[in-house]
């Protein structure tokens, strides 16, 4: 019987994510979709998001086929297959997420009309509709594969397309929102002094449209990423281990599946009370799931492996609690609830310079605790059970990816609900109810960007393990000057990366506040309300920048580790993964927090304090905020992608480099 469970478990968790993310799509159609108005500017939010991303997916399908081809003929068909799978299942997911998401702004708006819990309820559903069609498909897909091919190692190339694709996606949502972002807040709030998501301001629905394809679709692409390459290095490593009876391949799946069902029940304590706010609300649907893959996962590793499976349960709780402890390390250091945030903001009474230099060092400092909690998830996990030990931590730190992302992708539809609250003109008791939601928003959102740096780095050593392993590396030799120059280059790639990135969504934004500026001067009566801007020129520079710009970094991240591997050896690119994990980690954690911290710095000055909205504070606190738009939602989450794509790019092509050994 027990056998039957586990070896099921991941498919009924996958196939159930999809049920249960098909009923909160069909109770979010049925909600009230607002007046006209609401209605209008939902359909140009949705309608842009959808343009960018058919243009975006036409692109992408050229990629695709070009290295189908590659792998059909370099390293085998299998392999081209399961990539063709990983890319379409990483597509379907961020398309599906992100349909929902701004289908659900306007909705979410209204039902803050009636109450601000019905507006978190609709809010939090469409993230849900994300969280598990994500890991619903990503599980599912993993399971065809093996059940089809019964080979872990045919699965590096469904981990490659899931990265392909989100690093694309990442990378051209992230310049699309930021180009948009800076463009509005830098003419329409500093230049001019209209409020953020003033309908006055051409580039608002271009703002409201990159929230979507950056925060829904890329943050979506992102983690499918995560998810799936933790479970696959966990198979891999676990394959020729005989020590665990035959069932360390399928015990990955299965506490991704057991992850899954404890998701869905954390889901129904989202039910936010009139006593606790939206935050602690959040936070309770988080810690049950967690709750249950503690105590649940216990009986089921202990039934499947054995007593002496219990050391490979401390080895899931490590992940788990790791996770568990960037998240809330990034909600401390960055909400504006909480002092650094507000130092931040004490900053910016002296200006912008100021207000960046504190940010940044605020920044810095934050790297400290994730780091520790990686760290102590590595040894605890390799002490209870040695490299697939670590494999297993990583699939612990997202088995509740879910629910966790379900959290995160609330903050996006929040944050639309709060504009179109304001472009609808609902009234100031909506705009305030939106606006509370969006606060919280905020930091779910940078919790999830922690916890998805957080899970990049532990997938990305697991991933680093399979490398070693199959290119039969016992130990790099950093005393060998071909290895330090890898480390050396590794280490250089997540700079190159992002200094492309930020210098993109600049390049972007230069085009967005010269059209909005021309806007401005040529249509007077745009400022008086008595014309529309052109919201589709914003939108349409926008795409263009975005598509145009997130080629480049693209391929340079595929084409460093094969060209590495192919000059320099195996062990070389060895070092080369293990510098730009190392470096990539840091600056990630440095550009996602300080990023994080600008921003609610901004809000917490917009509510009221240090001078408020208008004051010199608040305008110092816009710019820090435009520096920090790139880092936190563009450069910063791209890396979370770059150091796990190299690795398994290493991993997909390494037979390939063993023939030049």
């Amino acid at each position: 019987m027990y056998n039957l469970l586990w070896n099921y478990l991941p498919w009924i968790g996958g196939f159930l994510a999809l049920v249960f993310a098909g009923i909160l799509t069909l109770y979010i159609k049925g909600k009230d979709s607002g007046s006209e108005e609401v209605r209008e500017i939902t359909h140009l939010i949705h309608q842009g998001a959808l343009t960018y991303l058919n243009k975006q997916y036409k692109i992408l399908v050229g990629f695709v086929i070009i290295l189908f081809v590659v792998l059909y003929f370099g390293v085998g068909q299998n392999t081209a297959i399961a990539f063709l799978l990983g890319a379409l299942f990483s597509a379907v997911a961020g398309n599906i997420g992100m349909r929902i998401a701004t289908i659900a702004n306007g909705k979410t708006a209204t039902a803050c009309q009636k109450s601000m819990n019905k507006g978190l309820r609709v809010a939090f559903s469409s993230g849900a509709v994300m969280g598990m069609t994500v890991v619903g498909l990503g599980l599912l897909g993993i399971s065809v594969l093996y059940a089809v091919f019964g080979d872990p190692q045919i699965l590096y190339g469904f981990g490659f397309g899931a990265s392909g694709i989100a690093l694309f996606a990442r990378v051209g949502g992230g310049i699309y929102t930021k180009a948009a972002d800076v463009g509005a807040d830098l003419v329409g709030k500093v230049e001019e002094g209209i409020p953020e998501d003033d309908p006055r301001n051409p580039a608002t629905i271009a703002d409201n449209v990159g929230d979507n394809v950056g925060d829904v679709a890329g943050m979506g692409a992102d983690l499918f990423e995560s998810y799936s390459d933790s479970i696959i290095a966990a198979m891999a490593i676990g394959a020729p281990l005989a020590m665990f009876g035959g069932h360390a391949v399928v015990l990955p799946m299965a506490i991704a599946g057991l992850g899954i069902l404890a998701s869905i029940a954390g889901s129904f304590f989202v039910k936010a009370h009139r006593k606790k706010d939206a935050a602690k609300t959040l936070n309770r649907g988080t810690f049950v799931a967690a709750g249950l893959v503690f105590v649940l996962s216990y009986f089921l590793i202990t039934q499947m492996i054995g007593p002496e499976g219990i050391s490979l349960w401390y080895a899931t709780i490590s992940g788990l609690v790791a996770g568990l402890v960037i998240g809330a390390s990034t909600e401390y250091f960055t909400s504006e609830k909480n002092k650094p945030a507000q130092d931040v903001a004490e900053a910016a009474k002296t200006g912008p310079a100021t207000n960046i230099i504190t940010g940044f060092a605020l920044g810095m400092r934050s790297a400290i605790i994730p780091v520790l909690a990686i760290c102590a998830a590595i040894l605890i996990s390799y002490e209870m059970g040695g490299m697939y030990g670590i494999a297993i931590a990583a699939v612990g730190m997202l088995s509740t990816l879910g629910i966790t992302l379900a959290s995160d992708t609330y903050g996006p539809v929040a944050d639309n609900a709060a504009g179109i609250a304001e472009m609808a003109n609902l009234g100031i008791k909506v705009r305030e109810k939106a606006e509370s939601l969006d606060a919280v928003g905020n930091t779910t959102a940078a919790m999830g960007k922690g916890f998805a740096i957080g899970s990049a780095a532990l997938t990305a050593v697991a991933l680093f393990v399979v490398y070693g392993q199959t290119v039969g590396l016992a130990a790099i030799d950093i005393m060998k000057p071909v290895v330090v120059v890898g480390l050396f280059l590794g280490g250089v790639m997540p700079f190159i990366f992002s200094s492309l990135t930020i210098s993109a969504v600049g390049k972007s934004a230069i085009e967005m506040v010269n059209e909005v500026r021309r806007q401005f001067r040529i249509k007077k009566g745009i400022l008086e309300g008595k014309t529309k801007p052109d919201y589709a020129r914003c939108i349409e520079i926008s795409t263009h920048s975005a598509l145009r710009q997130m080629i480049l970094p693209g391929v340079i991240a595929i084409l460093a580790p094969i060209v590495v591997g192919l000059v320099l050896g195996v062990e070389a690119l060895g070092g080369f993964l293990a510098g730009s994990i190392v470096t990539g980690f840091l600056l990630a954690l440095l550009m996602s927090n300080a990023g994080g911290a600008w921003d609610n710095a901004k809000k917490y000055i917009e509510s009221g304090k240090d001078g408020g909205k208008g004051s010199a504070t608040h305008k110092a606190s816009i710019v820090g905020d435009t520096v920090g738009d790139p880092f936190k939602d563009t450069s910063g989450p791209s890396l979370n992608i770059l150091i796990k794509l190299m690795s398994i790019v290493a991993l997909v092509f390494a037979p390939l480099f063993l023939l030049f050994v």
